[in-house]
């Protein structure tokens, strides 16, 4: 029997996502890498990870929100190998190419996920788990009726209070300075996070993370980045 709402029911709110599925093009290679090196650098968001058993060790981790085609990651993986990186994307081919990365640098020290950020906070990372979280170029949707959509609100900074270890860090970078702004607003409003500014509310990009071919398009058009690093209380 199918069973029948009442229209003076409420109907349950839809959760307000912070990204679109745009299923691109997978290349053959991307392809390849999906069938055969995800089940080994591939995690599934179906229970709590154990970190330590994920890696083989207890080392710094961080967590990166949305790394595109996986070229930073892999970057900063390389350059740092006495830390274990997570990096979570919804589109198909940017884990790929990740993959590609992982296989072709011979890094052990990284791990893929392909689910909702948010989800997979509240369900598969353990609290005071995670070093860093690094949050680099989130879509910034533009325009004024968009912003709720941005992933930086405060339900979601108080998500990863809970995440981070005290003395980890927050590092989030945006080339819009109204979402700089709008990250500055939000950050404020929590007791959680202090921000590491010695000046101003922005810091100079730490050396850990690589300049994209985006930002260096970007910066020779005259346009700003903003880097934003907090610290857990």
């Amino acid at each position: 029997m199918t069973a029948v709402t009442s229209p003076d029911e409420p109907r349950p709110l839809r959760p307000i996502r912070s990204f679109v599925r745009r299923e691109g093009r997978l290349t053959a290679g991307q392809q390849r890498a999906l069938q055969e090196l995800w089940p080994r650098y591939g995690l599934e968001a179906d229970a709590l990870l154990d970190l330590t058993q994920v890696f083989g060790r207890d080392a710094p981790r961080t967590l990166e929100i949305g790394f595109g085609n996986g070229a930073s990651l892999a970057t900063m993986a390389a350059q740092q190998p006495q830390h274990d990186f997570i990096g979570i994307e919804v589109h198909r081919p940017g884990v790929g190419h990740l993959l590609q990365l992982i296989e072709e640098y011979g890094l052990t020290n990284v791990r893929a996920m392909r689910e909702d950020a948010v989800q997979i906070l509240k369900h598969c990372i353990a609290d005071d788990s995670l070093d860093r979280v690094l949050l680099l170029f989130p879509d910034p949707w533009h325009k004024k009726r968009h912003h709720k959509r941005r992933i930086v609100q405060p339900e979601f900074v108080a998500l990863l209070a809970t995440k981070l270890r005290r003395g980890g860090h927050l590092h989030m970078a945006t080339d819009w300075e109204d979402y700089a702004e709008h990250m500055v607003s939000v950050m404020s409003g929590s007791t959680a996070f202090r921000n590491c500014a010695k000046s101003g509310a922005f810091v100079a990009r730490p050396d850990y993370r690589p300049v994209t071919k985006f930002e260096q398009r970007g910066q020779r058009l005259g346009h700003g980045v903003w880097d934003l690093l907090y610290e857990r209380l």
